[in-house]
């Protein structure tokens, strides 16, 4: 994405486009991988500018806008549960001026005047969740998901002791059929209770109590019992079979006390909008000892037929909305400015700072990103700074505080030469990323062999920072692919390595021999692969050989990989070094089974025969599904991206950044009326 100090430049066209990637990738790593980036802050201001840009140019919103998605599709593994009422996401308020807004758009859509009452609720930081009820007994549980589809994760829900497998009450009363919503929770107790035991065992830590409940929720195998029992449901909505007799929020939370389940004893009823502020102000001052990690509070329009009349967006309802609290923040001294090397290279400036306590946590570090950043934010050594992290995963250096700076404090710049191995640092034209091009980097291979332990590729349970430090200064590994040659004798004679932690380490590394596909292709850290492109690419390939046999054209054909992502798959094929590595890991019996792929079918003969189609916007009276069904029924080709080789660029309204490559590439552009020409006459 581009920095703020090259955006002047940019379109907006441009922007949007970039805010549209940059986001879709987050909320991929957020909700499908259970892996966060970036705090929810700094995604709520992404969000909200792309909100305004699309707000001010309607004609550009792009089809896969995250403004109008929820969630992330469910991951390969589970099996899919269709939510017959989909599970929605909320609009954000971020202050008092907003929630005043909010109930002025309520009271203009109802028209009219004085005031409605809400139901204000803990706005829990987990994982959301659907229970189905049928005849009072627990039939399936999924997650989220994309909140049109989610994952079937009722065995794994059946361990919490606080959801009912049976409804509580006289059976004859329950509903026929009953959708529970609800959040997942890792209470601070037990996140704690959770994370001394891994300290014991000698395993990384979990992070937050959020990834934390994700995780355990959409585990397959190896299941952690006692991470899951350490779980908590609590119900907050029915999304079917409510009793008529409900005609309020709060008597929702009555009934699913009598069902049984914990809802939040802090919900309270406020009679108007300035209630509704006081209470968000009480739910904030208490936020440090709720039992439960929040980050903010979520208010409801009490009255079921007012909700009714005000009805719901794409992604949201308009009777419903998150007022949330502000960054933890709090100001400290960067004491000191240095560049780490990542697994491709990347080198990042990094702020250590005078250890500060945040968000939970003593932060003495903060990544400052790149280049640019350093510079847009202009942080030097020995500023006062203040850092922020909302619940969140990185923390981050917020801004410099005015008039702190010491006389002479200098600029900070990358070194011009690798600070591990010395090789000359390079920057591609385009790109924000300085990067060491030695690939023998030892702290490149320090990292890549931790990003294929981790828990989304071959999952190497024990293999962690220190061990890998040892394996490197021990001369025992030279290449992820050595460490399936690891033998049980050189392991003994590492510091503090006993017979039992190499026992283990050894039998990690042979259950981590059979893998799946996608999991190998994360596992070799190709450049912008992480596991919703892996999936893609799984499926489409089937195994590895036709994948590396793919050319960039092939790869671009995939849905849901672009130009950019196949010249990184590409230019990682071809490159010898990497394709040697792939083969000692393959000798050393790294294996997965293939994945049956569909064989595709000639396209029948007709008038659009030979000819490649790219559809893109939302075309006036006719579906994406229909358009592409009309194409392929008169022998024509729908691809997903634009080469050069692309016929034609069909376009409709808020049509996004493929149609700009069109003209790029000179491609001829039609609209509906054009399409049905072609159909027509061919």
């Amino acid at each position: 994405m581009a920095s703020r100090g090259e955006r002047g430049a940019e379109t907006p066209a441009a922007r949007i486009q970039a805010l549209v990637d940059d986001l879709n990738r987050h909320l991929r790593l957020y909700h499908g991988e259970d892996a966060p980036e970036i705090s929810d802050a700094e995604y709520d201001r992404r969000f909200r500018e792309l909100q305004e840009l699309e707000a001010a140019h309607p004609e550009l919103v792009a089809a896969d806008s995250p403004t109008h998605r929820v969630g992330a599709p469910p991951a390969e593994g589970f099996e899919t549960v269709e939510h017959r009422v989909p599970m929605l996401s909320l609009d954000n308020a971020m202050d008092a001026d907003e929630m005043r807004a909010f109930e002025e758009r309520i009271l203009r859509a109802l028209d009219r005047e004085g005031s409605v009452a809400f139901l204000a609720e803990p706005k829990l930081d987990g994982a959301g969740a659907e229970l189905v009820y049928e005849e009072g007994r627990l039939v399936v549980g999924s997650t989220r998901g994309d909140g049109r589809r989610g994952e079937d994760v009722t065995a794994n829900l059946r361990q919490l002791g606080s959801i009912p497998l049976q409804l509580a009450g006289d059976p004859g009363s329950h509903p026929d059929r009953l959708s529970i919503r609800g959040e997942v929770v890792l209470p601070r107790a037990a996140f704690s209770r959770l994370n001394a035991r891994r300290a014991e065992r000698a395993l990384e830590p979990f992070v937050n109590p959020r990834n934390a409940a994700a995780g355990a929720l959409r585990m397959l195998h190896d299941v952690d019992l006692d991470r899951l029992r350490s779980l908590e449901f609590r119900a907050y909505g029915v999304a079917e079979g409510l009793p008529a007799a409900v005609r309020r929020q709060d008597q929702v939370l009555e009934c699913l006390r009598g069902w049984g389940f914990t809802v939040s004893p802090e919900c309270r009823v406020c009679p108007d909008i300035e209630a509704a502020i006081a209470a968000h102000a009480d739910f904030l001052g208490q936020r440090e000892t709720f039992p439960i990690e929040i980050d903010g509070t979520v208010f409801k329009v009490n009255d079921h037929a007012l909700q009714r009349d005000l009805g719901e967006l794409a992604r949201m309802p308009r009777w419903a909305i998150a007022y949330k609290f502000p960054a933890h923040q709090e100001t400290t001294v960067v004491q000191e400015i240095f560049a780490s090397v990542g697994r491709t290279g990347a080198l990042t400036p990094v702020a250590k700072l005078r250890p500060v306590f945040v968000g939970g946590v003593t932060v003495s570090n903060a990544s400052l990103h790149n280049q640019d950043e350093v510079d847009r934010k202009d942080v030097r050594v020995g500023d006062t700074v203040v850092v922020q992290r909302a619940g969140d995963v990185i923390p981050q250096v917020v801004k410099v505080v005015p008039g702190k700076r010491k006389k002479g404090a200098k600029r900070y710049r990358l070194p011009a030469s690798c600070p591990v191995c010395g090789s000359a640092v390079v920057r591609e034209e385009g790109e924000v990323v300085t990067r060491c091009p030695n690939p023998a980097c030892p702290a490149k291979l320090r990292n890549r062999l931790l990003h294929m332990a981790g828990r989304s590729a071959l999952d190497i349970d024990g293999l962690g920072e220190k061990l890998v430090e040892q394996l490197l200064e021990a001369g025992l590994v030279e290449g992820p692919s050595d460490l399936f040659g690891l033998e049980r004798d050189a392991l003994l004679a590492l510091d503090r390595m006993g017979e039992k932690s190499a026992d283990n380490l050894l039998a990690a590394l042979e259950r981590a021999r059979q893998t799946t596909l996608p999991r190998f292709l994360i596992a070799l850290g190709i450049p912008e692969v992480g596991g919703g492109v892996a999936d893609l690419l799984a499926r489409r390939f089937g195994d590895l050989g036709p994948l590396r046999a793919a050319g960039q054209e092939e790869l671009e054909a995939v849905d849901g990989v672009g130009p950019i992502i196949a010249e990184r798959v590409r230019a990682y094929f071809d490159d010898e070094a990497h394709s040697a590595e792939i083969g000692r890991l393959r000798e050393r019996g790294v294996r997965w089974p293939a994945i049956p792929v569909a064989e595709e079918t000639q396209p029948p003969e007709g008038p659009l025969s030979g000819k490649t189609f790219v559809l893109t916007g939302t075309l006036e009276g006719m579906s994406r599904d229909e358009a592409r069904s009309r194409i392929e029924a008169a022998g024509g080709k729908v691809t997903s991206a634009v080469s050069k080789k692309t016929d034609y660029v069909v376009a409709g309204e808020a049509a996004g950044s493929k149609l700009k490559k069109a003209r790029e590439f000179e491609v001829t552009v039609v609209d509906r009326e054009g399409l049905e020409a072609l159909l027509a006459e061919g």
